[in-house]
């Protein structure tokens, strides 16, 4: 990242020096994502999945519990007082990312942090979002105007990459000045969406709720359509994503976003920043922007394809865009595990007064977190291969199944190498 503080660098130093071969990681991928196809291409021939229809229901007193007014409340509250006291420390605490923990809460405790906790627990932003708790105290419209149907999630992707530029290309995206713009524009494009359109306007369009919701879809907690609180695959959860506009916008941009941020700690990148005519803030934003452009170009050529190989298919940008979400899943996880581990307990530490908290050292040594940033972008891969496997025989004729993921495929296994190059040139 852009940023000098320690904690908006990731880590053991960089990831290009990991003791990882390429052919190795290459060959390894490459064989996993052909296996897998060649497999479910055999063995696979009806859809499995059941969407949001799936789940075995947990013990009536859990769903209680989990639906009672007070835990939504002590969730609610729980939520508000974080958000409180980020808000003291930018205001009143030092300037220096190394003494103020607020830059730590926002960029690692809640970005990187809303990962792993959506995938055990499910919907967790959106029971904890202060911008709902403060909606909460506000007048209610009289008269909400519904959403606009083809609005989707499409406010929520423009607010994830304005949050990638403050993180990846701003000039000093830990100051507290910068921070306070980002959460005044966020609170106040909340707030105004929401006394205007009611709460739903937090699900299409308040970026990390929406963040947390996609990434829930693969946490085993989830919600069935009856409302059931249930225990099920993360393939269901998965396959129960809406079709909504905005979704491949958001996972495009996710995509790039974390590519963008594995190229620019590459020497050769910061380089360029530097010496660019440009100046290194529109260098590096033209960067990101290009990425995520990128990501999705590939997306759409793959989706262009499928439109030509079946007509039947009205739909092929949304129907496949599930598939991506774990591949998403896999690069934050390889991008932001060290980070995470290491800046996450020092965030902590400084929250509850340590003065010029050490970060902990990193639980890994370099050949472990190698193999553990390879390994995660190739299980998101694999198990892209199999939603989009399952989705596939479910809308194209038996005999065309396997012909049909021909195009998302090879996407795949570009967007594999890819990602493992990040890591190792």
């Amino acid at each position: 990242m852009t940023a000098p503080a320690s904690l908006l660098a990731h880590g053991v130093g960089s990831r290009h020096d990991l003791p990882l071969s390429p052919f190795y990681a290459y060959a390894g991928a490459f064989a996993a994502l052909f296996v897998s196809f060649l497999a479910l291409g055999l063995l696979w021939s009806s859809s499995r999945f059941r969407g949001d229809r799936a789940g075995r229901p947990l013990p009536a007193a859990l769903q209680r519990l989990a639906d009672a007014r007070a835990t939504r409340a002590a969730l609610r509250l729980a939520g508000s007082a974080a958000a409180l006291a980020v808000l003291l420390h930018l205001l009143l605490g030092p300037d220096d990312p190394d003494r103020n923990p607020a830059a730590g809460a926002v960029y690692v405790l809640l970005w990187v942090g809303l990962v792993p906790a959506s995938l055990l627990l499910g919907l967790v932003w959106r029971l904890l979002n202060p911008l709902r708790a403060l909606h909460a105290l506000l007048p209610a419209p009289r008269r909400p105007r519904p959403l606009p149907a083809r609005l989707g999630i499409r406010p929520a992707a423009a607010g994830l990459l304005l949050f990638a530029w403050l993180e990846l290309a701003a000039p000093d995206p830990a100051s507290s000045t910068t921070l306070l713009t980002f959460l005044a524009v966020l609170t106040a494009t909340g707030l105004l969406g929401a006394a205007r359109h009611g709460p739903d306007w937090f699900a299409h369009a308040d970026p990390f709720e929406v963040y947390s919701t996609l990434l829930a879809r693969l946490s085993p907690l989830g919600r069935r359509a009856d409302g059931r609180l249930v225990l099920r695959s993360p393939f269901d959860g998965l396959d129960s994503t809406p079709q909504t506009p905005g979704l491949v916008a958001t996972v495009c941009v996710l995509l790039g976003s974390t590519a963008y941020d594995g190229v620019s700690d590459n020497p050769r990148w910061i380089t360029t920043l530097q010496t660019s005519p440009l100046g290194p803030t529109a260098t590096a934003t033209l960067g990101l922007l290009t990425a995520v452009a990128l990501v999705a170009a590939l997306y759409a050529l793959c989706a262009g394809t499928l439109r030509l190989m079946s007509r039947t298919l009205s739909h092929p940008l949304t129907a496949f865009a599930h598939s991506l979400l774990p591949i998403a899943v896999g690069y934050l996880v390889a991008h932001y595990f060290t980070l995470f581990v290491t800046e996450g307990p020092r965030t902590v530490m400084m929250a509850v007064g340590t003065d010029n908290a050490p970060a902990p050292a990193p639980p890994l040594a370099p050949g472990g977190l190698a193999t553990l940033q390879v390994a995660a972008i190739v299980t998101g891969h694999v198990l892209g291969v199999v939603a989009a496997h399952d989705r596939s025989v479910r809308l194209f004729p038996p005999a065309r199944a396997v012909a049909g993921q021909l195009p998302l495929f090879a996407l795949m296994i570009a967007y594999t190498l890819g990602g493992i190059g990040l890591l190792i040139t």
